[in-house]
């Protein structure tokens, strides 16, 4: 399903800061050579994850499904002064082409890939997070939205994307996938939770953003 009309989109992306020359390469790299190229944030959502760590200025990013690294990218852009984003996935494939743009984008003291499952690998980290982003494995986004609520500083963010799941997440339960079944569920798991405030913005597939109050 086509949550955003085209003509919609093409219109937010004229008034919007254009990629930059590194983001532009790597986006058409991804296009031309990368199975399911419709998984890279892309220019819209892209320059938001940027605004928001510029905003935030975090300390300590955390990201759940590296990609390509673009988000990555944009997220590392509004690092403070010595910051770190840690970057996570599963495919060591696509591991080199990420380093490659994570340093032709100067960024590549600032970002550090761990390749293996997410799980694992949070549980052994020692760190205070002041923003996450998940785009991982869509039935796992509970279990993460858990293992880093406690990594998290109080008024720190979460941002999870995909929830919309391509429209299906809008349609009767037994016409839904299963990630899209699991995205309503996480959804309700947000909502319930009283700890959390969250604003689901309909950019790109849907991005859910919480906030840890208290």
């Amino acid at each position: 399903m086509e949550i955003i009309p085209v003509a919609v989109e093409a219109f937010a992306e004229k008034y919007t800061t254009p990629e930059s020359s590194v983001l532009h390469k790597l986006n058409r790299e991804t296009h031309l050579k990368v199975e399911q190229p419709h998984m890279l944030s892309g220019h819209l959502q892209g320059q938001f994850l940027s605004m928001v760590s510029h905003m935030l200025r975090p300390a300590r990013i955390l990201e759940l499904g590296t990609y390509t690294g673009y988000s990555a990218i944009c997220l590392a852009q509004g690092l403070a002064e010595n910051g770190i984003l840690h970057t996570i996935d599963i495919n060591e494939e696509r591991e080199d082409m990420c380093l490659r743009y994570f340093s032709e984008a100067g960024l590549a003291d600032k970002i550090k890939m761990h390749i293996g499952k997410a799980a694992v690998i949070i549980a052994e980290m020692d760190e205070v997070f002041d923003l996450v982003f998940i785009d991982a494995d869509k039935a796992g986004y509970e279990q993460y939205y858990d293992m880093v609520w406690d990594k998290l500083r109080p008024g720190g963010f979460i941002l999870a994307d995909n929830v919309m799941y391509h429209g299906e997440t809008m349609l009767s339960q037994d016409q839904q996938s299963n990630n899209a079944k699991a995205m309503v569920r996480f959804c309700e798991k947000v909502a319930a939770d009283a700890k959390a405030e969250n604003l689901l913005l309909t950019i790109r597939d849907g991005l859910l953003m919480i906030r840890k109050a208290g």
